[in-house]
């Protein structure tokens, strides 16, 4: 079987965390190619909405967001049936953007990177030791597997897929109703969550995420009567697209010369809005390591970059699975809702949770029993 490619990085899968890695691994020097059974743009399920956190780090890719069709918004809004409470964000705003064109500006700006990209390519392990594309050898130091929460690589390296935690329904649409709110809006139902974000100057995002598979988009808006009062009239912009959103944790993201990012690597539930922030960290931290040759490091650095967002999703699934809880944290957060703007500083990571403080926890607590 003659070589195809020769290369330092071969990164299976070109969502956003697959081609942040090779831009990524460009900026420190590297040669990066990217495969992927299909082509720009690529599009997914997801709430579409960027952290001000999660913007810089697209900053430090070099990525240019600012000639999209865009809608910023100002911080989170949660929505409960009879309290709700808004916080702004400590610095700057969060982005609206349709998954399609953020990928394709990733694309765009991989191949401005000299990215080698291969679209429409079938990648196979022939056998323990070979990586192929469309039947042809790739020859590459490192090997990325960044080919979602069912990873061809991360099986093939013989990687465990972790434990599983939680599994959930999602469906998205987009309507064109113009905008109603400077936030990010959350609805609160007793299934699950309905996410609302602006994604343009006219159209919206809505997602929504619920323990039970719906049979309809409309039936799952049903348990949200605040919102499709809201929707009523306005027209659908897009088709519906489903998937699951899986809290994933694994035991090891590296072996011998094959590492993990995004969904390959383990996730999140989609309530904390986290998951291309963790790709993206991720590919900032794994860049170095492969420089130095040191896959250790990445290990340790993803760790890390894995606690925050893992602890914030068991928190907000404890508000979903406890309709009591739920409803007195929303009621106290209402009545007071300088905690709200701390817990979301903590959230994008402006706070420590080590500095939201006894203080804060106490005040919550008080009022949770208040409620």
């Amino acid at each position: 079987m003659a070589a195809f490619l020769d290369t330092d990085v071969f990164v299976v899968g070109g969502g956003p965390a697959g081609l942040a890695v090779a831009i990524a691994a460009r900026q420190h020097g590297l040669r990066a190619a990217v495969a992927d059974c299909a082509s720009p743009p690529i599009d997914k399920t997801c709430g579409e909405g960027l952290m001000p956190d999660s913007l810089d780090v697209v900053q430090r890719l070099g990525v240019n967001l600012q000639a999209t069709d865009r809608s910023f918004f100002r911080g989170i809004k949660f929505v409960g049936p009879k309290s709700a409470v808004a916080a702004s964000f400590p610095h700057g705003c969060g982005l609206g953007i349709r998954r399609t064109d953020l990928h394709q500006i990733f694309a765009e700006h991989a191949q401005a990177q000299e990215v080698e990209l291969l679209w429409r390519a079938r990648v196979s392990f022939p056998d323990s030791s070979t990586i192929a594309v469309n039947g042809a050898r790739v020859r590459s130091r490192w090997l990325i597997g960044a080919d979602g929460q069912n990873s061809r690589v991360r099986e093939w390296a013989g990687l465990s897929p972790g434990q599983t935690r939680a599994v959930r329904f999602s469906m998205r649409r987009h309507y064109r109703v113009r905008r109603w709110s400077e936030y990010v809006e959350i609805y609160w139902g007793n299934e699950g969550q309905a996410y609302v974000t602006p994604v343009g100057l006219d159209m919206i995002c809505v997602a929504i995420i619920s323990r039970q598979r719906w049979p309809s988009f409309g039936s799952a808006l049903a348990g949200f009567p605040q919102l499709r009062e809201r929707l009523a009239g306005a027209a659908p912009a897009s088709d519906i697209r489903g998937a699951l959103s899986i809290s994933r944790r694994l035991r090891r993201v590296c072996r011998n010369n094959v590492a993990l990012v995004g969904e390959a690597s383990g996730s999140v539930d989609a309530i904390t809005g986290e998951g291309l922030a963790l790709g993206f960290r991720q590919a900032l931290a794994l860049a170095p390591a492969l420089v130095a040759g040191d896959l250790a490091a990445y290990a340790t650095a993803h760790r890390s970059i894995s606690h925050l967002p893992e602890f914030m999703s068991r928190t907000m699934l404890l508000l979903d699975a406890s309709p009591s809880i739920r409803r007195r944290t929303l009621l106290a957060l209402s009545k007071q809702p300088e905690l709200f703007e701390r817990l979301l500083a903590v959230h994008v990571g402006e706070l420590q949770l080590k500095h939201f403080g006894a203080r804060g926890l106490l005040d919550l607590g008080w009022r949770l029993l208040a409620a």
